[in-house]
């Protein structure tokens, strides 16, 4: 006989956005979770994403219909907690390093989905967002009004909050983990390197870019394309920003505090290593994003760096998520994907219902790991 939810113990690795999110819906829901992470929360990939909430451009319709699933409980949240500086929707503007036909197909594509993508160029753009530097932009551009943006540790901090007071048990310095089966391959538990066995009746690994790594040793090969990816956040100043900007050489959105975060992938080829296998980058590149993101804005504000946090960024090897239960280890759950931010209540919502209802949700069907 199965346990019922309110019985069901949950062993939940990782404490990024994914990871607390799963375990704060499966709290809700009647569940005893321990949620485990190797450090501290949000010390992972959450840490340096520039957290965009959108699905643009060309994908699945499978994974467009998860990420706007997604837009929406982030609506409903909206919602509920307007008063949230970490949380806004005031749209989002694209302009490509290509021609303006490069443009218009991506606006057509769009469109043909139903999702909301108005072109505009320098002459237009304040009709739609303030502040913006005319000269920077190409001579076709897109705004997306329903796109937005949250701070993932602010929402990681939300969440924990409610998961806590509700029961959740949160393990933090707990070392690099390792999920535990039984003679029969079924998952049965999570070991850590520091705090010790924790028995469960499932276990979910929610490890971002390390996902492939921990289910590795369970005979679960998941193809790894995770980049080094850094984020940038700037001193407080007068930027005026309301957009999300995806430009050619910076990608820049606000921040809480009145400050900026900015990023990129033009710089990956220059990122080090150290002794401890932290990532380094030269002051000269954070300099040059600097300076990039400024011309994007009207005014081009003087932009100082308070700091930059880089690491791995979690893609699958064929840029689609591995969402649900592992048809070789049964009770084992995973949640690898990139877009964590703008999947991770959509995804925390389902896959906590998969894991205590046993019935598989439709909209994951096309992300099991069994497809490769």
């Amino acid at each position: 006989m199965s346990a019922t939810a309110s019985s069901k113990k949950i062993a939940v690795i990782g404490a990024g956005v994914m990871g607390v999110s799963i375990a704060t819906h499966l709290q809700r829901q009647g569940a005893e979770v321990r949620l485990i992470t190797e450090t501290e929360p949000a010390s992972g990939a959450s840490s340096h994403s520039l957290a965009w909430l959108n699905s643009a451009g060309e994908r699945s319709l499978a994974y467009h219909a998860l990420r706007m699933a997604g837009i929406d409980r982030y609506r409903t949240l909206f919602a509920r907690h307007p008063e949230c500086e970490w949380l806004r929707f005031d749209g989002g503007l694209y302009w490509g390093k290509d021609d303006a036909s490069g443009t218009l197909a991506r606006h057509t594509y769009e469109t043909s989905l139903g999702y909301d993508s108005h072109l505009t160029h320098a002459a237009t753009v304040d009709n739609f967002t303030p502040n913006i530097a005319h000269q920077a932009i190409a001579d076709s551009a897109i705004f997306n009004p329903g796109e937005g943006w949250v701070s993932l540790p602010h929402l990681i901090r939300f969440l924990l909050q409610e998961f806590t007071s509700g029961g959740g048990k949160l393990v933090t310095q707990a070392g690099k983990a390792q999920v535990i089966t039984d003679a029969a391959g079924i998952a049965t538990g999570v070991s850590t390197a520091k705090a010790g066995n924790f028995s469960a009746d499932s276990v979910v690994v929610a490890c971002g870019p390390y996902t492939p790594e921990v289910v590795e040793p369970l005979g679960v090969t998941l193809p790894n394309g995770s980049p080094v990816a850094m984020l940038v956040t700037t001193e407080p100043v007068e930027h005026g920003l309301k957009a999300v900007l995806n430009t050619p050489r910076a990608a820049v959105r606000p921040n809480p505090g009145n400050s900026l975060v900015m990023d990129h992938d033009w710089y990956e080829s220059q990122f080090t290593q150290d002794a401890q296998g932290n990532y380094q980058i030269p002051p000269a590149v954070i300099s040059e994003l600097l300076a990039e993101s400024a011309k994007l804005l009207a005014g081009q504000p003087t932009l100082k760096a308070a700091g930059y946090r880089a690491g791995l960024k979690p893609i699958p090897g064929d840029g689609d998520p591995v969402l649900g239960e592992l048809a070789k280890v049964p009770g084992c759950f995973v949640a690898f994907t990139h877009s964590g931010a703008t999947l991770a209540l959509i995804v925390g919502e389902l896959l906590a219902g998969e894991i205590l209802s046993g019935e598989k949700h439709p909209m994951l069907a096309a992300f099991r790991a069994e497809r490769f």
